[in-house]
């Protein structure tokens, strides 16, 4: 199954937090699940890293598969984020996350399971 990972604990992994890289070990390491990212959120972390970073963080992100986004995930992230962002303030980035698991099958990992309140998509906390 594929195990969406949001940029939130690949940051928490990236500044350093146990609790980070004893669930991306356990998860990798497990038989149930196949490492991915999506687009947006590895564009979180990409473009907001330092220059002395970047060989890490590059080596780092290599472990995950990144969802590409196509017109069909980009449709329905708007579709979501407008159904959602009054009541909840999901934010775009969320929405793609969403929709990329929609389309593509899996479960997404986030430490803000709040940005998730779609019931169309499986989403439990990382640690």
């Amino acid at each position: 199954m594929k195990a969406y990972i949001d940029s939130d604990i690949l940051i928490w992994h990236l500044r350093g937090e146990k609790d980070a890289l004893n669930f991306l070990q356990k998860t990798r390491a497990s038989q149930e699940y196949e490492l991915w990212t999506g687009a947006m959120q590895r564009a979180e972390v990409v473009f907001f890293m330092r220059p002395e970073e970047e060989d890490m963080t590059k080596l780092f992100l290599s472990q995950f598969k990144t969802a590409p986004i196509d017109q069909l995930i980009v449709d329905n992230a708007g579709s979501l984020y407008r159904q959602w962002n009054p009541s909840h303030g999901i934010d775009i980035n969320d929405a793609f996350l969403a929709a990329t698991v929609m389309h593509t099958g899996g479960q997404i990992f986030s430490q803000n399971i709040k940005h998730f309140p779609m019931p169309e998509v499986i989403v439990k906390k990382g640690w």
